[in-house]
C-alpha cells in the first residue's frame, strides 16, 4: 500500500485513493462530498467512459433511432440539429441506455450479439478510463492545484480486471498510485440492492463468461423470445454474489471499509479518520505476529 500506517495517511500531503465495490454502496457520495469540500479531485470513471471513449457511439445510436423520424432525419440531413450525450456524474443514464439489454427486440431488447458487442465496448473503454487516472493526478495537480484525488470507479472493475493476478496490468498500475478501498457491503445491502433493481431494472456490464453462461442457462430454463427485463433482473442478483470473490480478491492490495461505516461520513475529516483506521486495522495482524509466533514457541 502506498500509505503504511495510518499516521502515514493522515500526513500525507497528497491522499489518494481508488473506491470500489457494488454500485449503490456510497463510491459517488463519498466522492461528491470531497470534491465539494473544495481540497479533492474527483475523477468518475464512468464519466470517462460515457464521453471520452463511448461518447460518440452513444451520440450515433442517438441518432440511429432519431434518422426514423421524418422530421428529425430531414433536420440531421441539413446539419439543423445537433444530438449529443448529456451524461454527467450523477446521470449515467445515457451510458446505461447504449448498453442496452439482450432480448426480444419488441420489448425492446437487443440482439444478443449486438449486446455483447457492447458489452466488449465497455469493456476496452473501462480499462483505458483507468490507466487513465495517472493523467488525471498530474493533471489536476498541475493545472487546479489538487493535491488530493479521489478516483470513483465503476462497480463493474472487479470485471475487468484478474483480481488473483499480483500482475494484472490495470491493478499494478494503479495500486503504485492510489491506495484501493473496497466498500463492503452486507447481505442487507445486497438484498437492497436486488429489491431496487427489480424496482427499475439498468444495463450493466457483466464479466464475458458469467454472461455466456448466464444466458445459456436463462435460455434452456426459458426457451423462446427473451424478456429483456425479467433475463437482466434474473442474471443481476447474480452478478452480486459473483463479484463478491473478486471485490475481496481486490482489497488485498488495500483497505476494506464497511458500507454503514460510509454511510455516517460527513467530512473529509470523516472520511480521513475511516481510511486511518482500516489502515492501521490491516497492518495490525501483521504488526502482532511475531509476538504470536514467540507465544505458540514458548507453549
Amino acid at each position: 500500500m502506498i500509505y503504511g500506517s495510518g499516521k502515514a495517511w493522515r500526513e500525507a500531503g497528497a491522499k489518494r485513493v481508488m473506491l470500489f465495490g457494488m454500485s449503490g454502496l456510497g463510491k459517488t457520495h463519498i466522492a461528491s462530498m470531497l470534491r465539494r469540500s473544495g481540497a479533492w479531485f474527483h475523477y468518475s470513471v464512468d464519466y470517462r467512459i460515457g464521453t471520452r471513449y463511448m461518447g460518440e457511439l452513444i451520440a450515433d445510436d442517438f441518432k440511429r433511432h432519431a434518422m426514423q423520424v421524418p422530421l428529425l432525419r430531414e433536420l440531421l440531413m441539413t446539419d439543423s440539429v445537433r444530438i449529443e450525450s448529456n451524461i454527467t456524474f450523477d446521470n449515467l443514464a445515457p451510458l446505461s441506455t447504449y448498453l442496452g439489454k439482450p432480448g426480444d427486440p419488441a420489448l425492446g431488447g437487443l440482439a444478443f450479439d449486438d449486446y455483447m458487442k457492447r458489452q466488449n465496448q465497455h469493456r476496452a473503454a473501462e480499462i483505458a478510463a483507468m490507466l487513465d487516472s495517472a493523467h488525471f493526478i498530474d493533471r489536476a495537480r498541475a493545472i487546479y492545484g489538487y493535491a488530493h484525488f479521489v478516483c470513483d470507479t465503476s462497480g463493474s472493475i472487479c470485471e475487468v480486471v484478474d483480481p488473483d493476478d499480483p500482475d494484472d496490468p490495470v491493478l499494478s498500475a494503479l495500486d503504485g498510485l492510489l491506495l484501493p478501498v473496497w466498500i463492503r457491503g452486507s447481505d442487507d445491502h445486497t438484498a437492497e440492492l436486488v429489491r431496487r433493481f427489480d424496482r427499475a431494472p439498468k444495463p450493466m456490464y457483466y464479466q464475458p463468461q458469467f454472461l455466456l453462461d448466464a444466458w445459456a442457462e436463462y435460455g434452456r430454463a426459458r426457451p423462446g423470445p427473451v424478456d429483456p427485463d425479467a433475463f437482466i433482473r434474473w442474471a443481476y442478483a447474480r452478478a452480486l454474489a459473483h463479484r463478491q470473490p473478486r471485490y475481496a480478491a481486490m482489497a488485498k492490495r488495500g483497505v476494506t471499509v464497511d458500507a454503514d461505516d460510509v454511510a455516517r461520513v460527513r467530512t473529509p475529516e470523516d472520511f480521513t479518520d475511516l481510511i486511518a483506521g482500516a489502515i492501521d486495522a490491516k497492518a495490525l495482524p501483521r504488526a502482532a505476529a511475531p509476538a504470536e509466533l514467540l507465544t505458540r514457541g514458548t507453549a
